[in-house]
């Protein structure tokens, strides 16, 4: 079932990605062939975050193609889907901004960055913005299955 407004699956939506915490990320390779490997994102509303390496196989994918699709599948029969556009953020104040989110929020969904980036400004440190274009929140068997599409 089709919702126009985010606010009718934002509840349930954040509920099982930040208690499920790692996904599945799917992204195409330079010949178009899926990729998949397992990430762990964090949302603000309808706009998610990774950290992750700069310069990494999935740095030459999206450089290829923006774009991923995630799936959170810790309860098969709760999954939640998300198709998105992926960019890289390069602002220093963002970048740091969310660094401090990650300290901030408690684990398992919050952590501290610095073993693995060392610092903020460490040029391995990359940090990816997901825009939806699809976050699908589904219930099986019976449903509801509830798709959202920004306007």
């Amino acid at each position: 079932m089709e919702v126009t407004d985010f606010s009718d699956i934002q509840e349930e939506f954040l509920h099982r990605v930040h208690s499920v915490v790692w996904c599945t990320m799917a992204t195409l390779d330079t010949r178009n062939r899926p990729r998949s490997r397992i990430l762990h994102p964090i949302w603000e509303g309808t706009t998610g975050w990774i950290t992750t390496r700069r310069h990494s196989h999935k740095a030459k994918h999206l450089a290829h193609s923006p774009y991923v699709s995630l799936a959170y599948t810790a309860d098969l029969a709760k999954p939640v889907y998300v198709d998105c556009v992926a960019e890289w953020v390069d602002d220093l104040d963002e970048k740091k901004r969310l660094w401090d989110l990650l300290l901030t929020t408690p684990p398992p969904l919050g952590f501290d960055p610095a073993p693995i980036y060392k610092s903020v400004d460490d040029p391995g440190f990359g940090l990816l913005k997901l825009t939806p274009w699809r976050i699908e929140v589904t219930n099986f068997p019976a449903g509801p299955h509830l798709v959202w599409h920004p306007k």
